[in-house]
């Protein structure tokens, strides 16, 4: 027999999501009710706008729930349990968020969509090193990290962003390494109805850039896959 699938509650008052708070040696999370932790942490009541902004896990399972809360549902019983960070990554990822002048540096793929300058973490590298490889190569910009800011799950990857001092000017096309993708920068203010990938963190890095970066990094997931679809959750 297929074992059954594990489930965590969810539950909601007053339409504020009810979790229970934890610590570790980053900073403070979030669960669901009956998570299957042996002891329970403090319950607490979350607005949507502070659900959106608060590190909960697991990060699938906390996808499904924003996303049906921002579009006017109230998810309650019992949900999936959805967790990729429990596997070990098909790819690593390391992205380079770089800002000038309430602008940021995307690279515009022949297919008319952005993706944030970044590549595949290659042996013996860190994350934050293949970010600033990667902007070298298809920016020409050479990257100093200054914090990382997020962390996201997709289709069995995780990827790694930073935010980046950069100096220097775009490199001439025929001397960068991009699959054909033309870095433009955009305004800050446009990304949340830019079709940017990965999809998430368009409408979160023009927050970030007004109020601050989060401390420690965001955790997400993304199953996003129409790019062109507005995402607010």
């Amino acid at each position: 027999m297929a074992d059954e699938p594990r489930t965590t509650g969810v539950r909601f008052d007053d339409n504020r999501l009810v979790l229970e708070r934890y610590r570790d040696e980053s900073g403070i999370y979030y669960t669901f009710p009956g998570d299957g932790r042996a002891a329970a942490g403090p319950s607490v009541a979350l607005s949507l706008t502070e659900a959106l902004h608060a590190r909960i896990r697991p990060v699938g399972t906390a996808e499904k729930v924003l996303r049906a809360w921002s579009q006017g549902s109230l998810p309650q019983g019992a949900v999936a349990l959805d967790d990729p960070t429990t596997a070990t990554p098909n790819r690593v990822r390391g992205g380079a968020i770089v800002i000038r002048d309430r602008r940021m540096l995307l690279i515009r793929t022949p297919e008319r969509h952005y993706e944030i300058p970044g590549g595949g973490v290659e042996t013996g590298e860190t994350p934050e090193v293949a970010a600033v490889r990667e902007l070298r190569e298809e920016t020409g910009l050479r990257g100093t990290v200054v914090r990382e800011v997020a962390r996201i799950w997709r289709n069995g990857n995780r990827g790694h962003y930073f935010t980046m001092e950069a100096e220097g000017e775009v490199g001439a096309p025929e001397t960068l390494d991009n699959y054909g993708g033309v870095p433009v920068w955009v305004p800050v203010s446009e990304l949340p109805t830019t079709p940017l990938w990965p999809r998430r963190l368009s409408w979160r890095i023009a927050h970030w850039h007004t109020v601050g970066w989060p401390a420690p990094p965001a955790e997400l997931a993304d199953s996003v896959g129409n790019l062109h679809a507005a995402c607010a959750w």
